[in-house]
């Protein structure tokens, strides 16, 4: 399993950190296989596994279910869990929401939004033992304080406050940071100005790394796709098309066929019955 020197040194000799979203057993262990570097249990699991409409109803008790579940699919790759919403508005309840995470969950890191009073959190949470990983830009949990999924920094104002917040993140502990929907000019600078790995969503091929949600690369259950994301395949197709043809069958009785299904001997099922069937 890599650790924060790994990526430290991938930042270094410029090989370009793979990161991607998991939520449970399978899509864990497909990413594992894959070889990406980094799994990230996103709290977007609210809207592309639970159903929600945004993350905000996403618990701390949600992340530690789903992340159990990706730590059994993917054993031998580092894990970063989302902190939800509300869950480190405070230092108390950030020490006290880490500590379960990082005791009962098996991630290897957690992740907080933002910057502003979440530096004190990335500090008290590095000097209690727990790595972090910073997210800035287009952060989804304050999506309704920014006016919506737009993209941030676009100004030099808001660009040259995305970097100091940037460097006052990396000063505080943490060991990478998310960078989300920014101007790929902002996104190789902000890596350029930083010694620890930045991981970019939607923020140009200049960071050290790439992270995109597993739901969207598939094309399974999502409707929206964002500008940023390049899907791979579309599974969903094949899906719909292969539990249609279980419906037909069914109703059709040509499932289940001889070959799907058990027998008895003819001596015990004569015995049974005396020849006659009830």
């Amino acid at each position: 399993m890599k650790t924060k020197l790994d990526f430290l040194n991938m930042k270094k000799n410029h090989e370009p950190i793979v990161m991607l979203t998991a939520y449970d057993y399978p899509s864990a262990k497909l990413a594992e296989a894959a070889g990406v570097d980094m799994i990230l249990v996103g709290d977007s699991l609210g809207m592309v596994v639970l159903g929600y409409d945004s993350t905000i109803p996403v618990t701390v008790e949600d992340m530690i279910h789903h992340t159990k579940a990706v730590r059994r699919g993917a054993p031998n790759t580092f894990i970063v869990t989302d902190m939800p919403f509300m869950s480190y508005s405070t230092l108390p309840d950030a020490l006290k929401h880490a500590k379960a995470i990082m005791q009962q969950s098996g991630a290897n890191a957690v992740k907080v939004e933002g910057a502003g009073s979440v530096l004190q959190v990335i500090s008290s949470l590095t000097e209690a033992g727990v790595p972090v990983v910073a997210h800035l830009g287009l952060t989804p949990q304050s999506v309704g304080v920014l006016g919506g999924y737009k993209v941030q920094g676009k100004d030099a104002e808001s660009a040259r406050r995305l970097i100091q917040e940037a460097k006052a993140c990396e000063q505080a502990g943490a060991i990478a940071l998310v960078l989300e929907c920014v101007p790929k000019q902002l996104g190789e600078a902000i890596t350029k100005q930083l010694t620890i790995p930045t991981i970019g969503i939607g923020a140009g091929v200049g960071t050290d790394g790439q992270v995109l949600v597993y739901h969207d690369v598939l094309g399974y259950g999502v409707e929206r796709i964002p500008k940023f994301v390049k899907q791979y395949t579309n599974i969903q197709q094949t899906m719909q098309q292969a539990l249609a043809e279980y419906v037909a069958d069914v109703k059709t009785r040509q499932f289940p066929s001889d070959e799907q299904s058990f027998t008895m001997n003819e001596q015990q099922w004569l015995a049974l019955y005396g020849g006659k069937q009830s």
